[in-house]
């Protein structure tokens, strides 16, 4: 059963979402372009609550129901009646359930698109090879998901690798999916530089970051120290003969970051002040949830960069995401973007921490 509080909340959405309905059939409501629009937008907004509540209330009436036909129905009947009870017993908990996911607290920065930053730790080239492995696996994701890849700035070795490479994904839900990706990713196996065949363990940091909108984050160009300089990186003649990257330093938090994967010097501080703004973002959502952290009993994961999160072995053919005891035998596909089964994972221990927390909020 829902605590008062929520059912009031549920009562005051459908009453809600029967007026917007009601309006939007009315023909003098629907002549007003700019009303309807409105309104359809707050009814859309709701809809899928409303919908699931009213759905709830029929199937709990049906279970009331079953219960009378049975108190007073002959031995022949009482076990039809019984099965329908139970049919609607199923149905309501499970749209009980379906509600209070629903009707948990959303992240506002679910639905933004988000920065990744991929760094080589311990390791040394094996670690950066296999930063450029992530780097592919998080593209062929983004591929699988419809989504498009911007590369800002990427610092590849001679073998493959990468040192770093900072890039931003442009999606619906983009943040939703893959806010639980940051930490360290751990790698166990044979290095091709290994002669003697010992297997080694190396590191790679992510770190995802939603990006913030510019009435978000405002940027003080006097806080601003901008310095152009010629990119290193593939693009052809024309960038290695004009100075076209662009760093910026953030003097008050001395954060850095660097683009250079445009031929354009104006597209490079475009994007160059676009990842500033977030990573300022992401420092004020740090100081603002670390209290909220600190309180949880557990944590599915904060996305720092010391929190080893996942670990690749590949003499065994597993991947384990150490947050959620989840182990798959498929390195390959999950290194060519099949992480859903990690991600569905995650989201679903993050809800039901969220729902155990809210019920215990109501005791």
């Amino acid at each position: 059963m829902f605590p008062p509080q929520a059912i009031k909340k549920l009562n005051d959405i459908e009453a809600r979402y029967d007026l917007l309905e009601s309006q939007m059939n009315d023909p003098e409501y629907g002549a007003d372009y700019q009303k309807y629009m409105q309104a359809a937008k707050a009814k859309g907004e709701i809809e899928e609550v409303a919908v699931a509540y009213k759905n709830y209330n029929r199937a709990a009436a049906d279970v009331v129901s079953a219960e009378e036909l049975i108190k007073g129905a002959e031995a022949e009947e009482r076990e039809f009646y019984q099965e329908e009870m139970e049919l609607a017993r199923t149905q309501r908990d499970e749209l009980e359930e379906q509600l209070r996911l629903l009707l948990l607290p959303k992240d506002p920065n679910d639905t933004k698109d988000v920065l990744v930053e991929i760094r080589a730790a311990a390791g040394g080239e094996e670690a950066k090879l296999f930063a450029g492995e992530l780097f592919r696996m998080y593209t062929r994701y983004a591929e699988r998901k419809g989504w498009k890849i911007e590369v800002h700035n990427v610092q590849e070795t001679g073998i493959g690798g990468v040192q770093e490479v900072t890039f931003e994904i442009v999606g619906k839900g983009v943040f939703s999916q893959l806010k639980f990706e940051g930490g360290v990713h751990r790698v166990q196996r044979v290095p091709v530089t290994e002669s003697s065949g010992r297997i080694q363990t190396s590191t790679v940091t992510i770190a995802v970051m939603p990006e913030a909108d510019e009435v978000e984050v405002e940027l003080n160009e006097s806080d601003l120290i901008e310095d152009i300089f010629h990119s290193s990186s593939a693009g052809g003649q024309n960038v290695q003969k004009v100075a076209t990257a662009i760093r910026l330093t953030h003097k008050p938090t001395g954060i850095v970051v660097t683009c250079q994967d445009e031929r354009s010097q104006l597209q490079n501080k475009i994007k160059a002040r676009k990842a500033m703004r977030t990573k300022l973002y992401e420092l004020e959502l740090e100081k603002a949830t670390a209290s909220e952290r600190g309180a949880r009993r557990s944590q599915v994961g904060s996305g720092e960069r010391s929190e080893k999160i996942r670990t690749y072995n590949f003499p065994d053919g597993r991947v384990t995401d150490h947050r959620i005891s989840l182990t798959l035998h498929n390195v390959p596909g999950v290194l060519d973007g099949d992480i859903q089964a990690f991600i569905d994972g995650l989201i679903a221990q993050d809800q039901a921490e969220k729902l155990r927390d809210s019920m215990e909020g109501n005791d």
